[in-house]
């Protein structure tokens, strides 16, 4: 069956130039069989049947390129007939090896075998026993099935080793493709971390300009300035994390990043914009908290106030961190929800800030809980702290 169905696929992919080669090739070895057998005294009727048989095995040798087992056999019943035909069903078992695997070149070659042992019983070689010619027919079919499945066994080590190649360079560009959405995804997430807070601040004081244009013009200077300041430090914080980006690794950028010492700045700024924060610090020795654990404990507390400010803008905002070497640090940020009809946020939010936030928890080793329960927005994390 296999024969068959892969019959068109190999006559394709077989060159002409082979099937020139193998013609030219048997033909020559058909040639000298013939004429050695030919100065023997023979009768006519063995001559003729060697010259048929020659011809015959010579227009049949390109079929064991296309069609290896059948072509093989039929030149096996032609080698029983007559030696002449010797060379291309013995050519053929070699190609039946290469191209089969053993339970389809075994038995060929055993075929092979019982036709060359009727054609040493009624065409006898008179330079050797009849059992000694057997001896070498099975040795030769078996070292041409040896040598054929070791070409097939090398062809498959190849195409194999190509294939893992092919594997390899598909496996290495989807790795390429992951890291640099990784690394899109670690540029949005420090660009919400760092300006969406200051850019909440901005609107704050910017709201307030407009409705409020009634102010003491004092005040009212003030508030510019403040926004025209916090324009700046945005920007400022912008280079920041555009040149710690371009860095593999982020400690050796130089530039300073935000630290659990640094939230009591960040209340402050929050109640410069009018925030109600109540904070409350119970951390012994903020200082030993390793440096990735804080900057994500800032980043923690900076968005849960900015998220207040937007959706819960007037209403106060209680901080609470606790933590120590070997039991780890807790971050809890409560606020009252908006009151029903209150004005939607000045800066609506997209609504992936608590799930960057959340994976920026979880890749710290941490864990990262939020509700909207009781009157109120609990969230809470807990990030490791070694002893």
């Amino acid at each position: 069956m296999r024969d068959r169905t892969e019959c068109d696929t190999e006559a394709e992919a077989t060159p002409r130039a082979a099937v020139a080669v193998m013609l030219i090739a048997v033909g020559a070895l058909i040639t000298l069989t013939l004429w050695g057998r030919l100065g023997e005294h023979r009768s006519g009727f063995l001559v003729a049947l060697d010259v048929v048989s020659g011809v015959l095995g010579w227009a049949l040798s390109p079929v064991v390129l296309w069609r290896p087992v059948t072509g093989t056999l039929l030149l096996s019943v032609l080698a029983a007939l007559s030696p002449v035909a010797s060379p291309p069903a013995t050519g053929g078992v070699l190609q039946v090896a290469r191209r089969r695997d053993l339970r389809v070149a075994v038995p060929v070659a055993a075929a092979g075998v019982v036709a060359h042992a009727v054609q040493g019983l009624w065409q006898p070689n008179g330079g050797i026993s009849y059992e000694w010619w057997l001896v070498l027919i099975v040795l030769g079919h078996g070292a041409l099935v040896a040598g054929g499945a070791l070409v097939r066994a090398q062809r498959a080590l190849v195409a194999s080793l190509r294939e893992r190649a092919r594997r390899a360079e598909t496996e290495q560009g989807r790795r390429v493709a992951e890291a640099r959405m990784l690394e899109r995804t670690r540029i949005a997430r420090e660009m919400h971390d760092v300006l969406a807070h200051r850019l909440s601040l901005l609107a704050t004081y910017a709201g307030a300009l407009e409705y409020r244009p009634d102010s003491p013009p004092e005040q009212l200077s003030r508030a510019a300035g403040v926004v025209r300041a916090g324009v700046h430090q945005a920007l400022d914080e912008l280079r920041e994390v555009i040149s710690l980006l371009r860095e593999d690794d982020a400690a050796d950028d130089g530039a300073p990043q935000p630290v659990l010492a640094d939230v009591p700045r960040l209340v402050e700024e929050s109640r410069d914009a009018g925030v109600q924060v109540a904070l409350r610090d119970e951390v012994a020795d903020p200082g030993g908290l390793p440096a990735a654990a804080g900057r994500t404990a800032y980043r923690v507390v900076q968005e849960a106030l900015t998220n207040a400010r937007k959706h819960a803008a007037g209403r106060p905002v209680r901080v609470v961190l606790e933590g120590r070497p070997g039991d780890g640090l807790v971050i809890e940020v409560r606020n009252p929800l908006p009151e029903p009809g209150a004005a939607a946020p000045i800066t609506p939010g997209t609504g992936t800030g608590l799930v960057g936030l959340t994976e920026r928890v979880q890749l710290a080793g941490g864990r990262l809980d939020h509700e909207a329960t009781a009157g109120e927005f609990r969230l809470r994390a807990s990030l490791p702290w070694p002893a």
